[in-house]
């Protein structure tokens, strides 16, 4: 399936293919750690949005940054999910 925008679809392929092999190289064996994709998920995620705003597609969600779980370790909130940037 290609991304929202298609100069996203070759980000979209790399984060695929590192979340595939974290799920299953990783995950499955009970490592829960998730920070390997991050970066390509957070450049990607950018492209997504950008994608999103040339098309006009809005979205409440869309100034919700969303993290992973390994980054809320480090600051110590659990929620999994950051204010929005207002």
């Amino acid at each position: 399936m290609n991304s929202i925008g298609e100069d996203c679809n070759e980000l979209k392929k790399q984060y695929d293919a590192c979340f595939n092999s974290w799920f299953s190289e990783r995950f499955l064996k009970g490592h829960t750690d998730e920070s390997a994709c991050a970066p390509i998920f957070r450049v990607y995620q950018d492209c997504v949005k950008r994608a999103m705003r040339e098309q006009k597609i809005e979205l409440r969600e869309i100034g919700t940054e969303y993290t992973t779980n390994s980054e809320y370790e480090k600051t110590g909130s659990s929620s999994g999910k950051q204010q929005s940037k207002s």
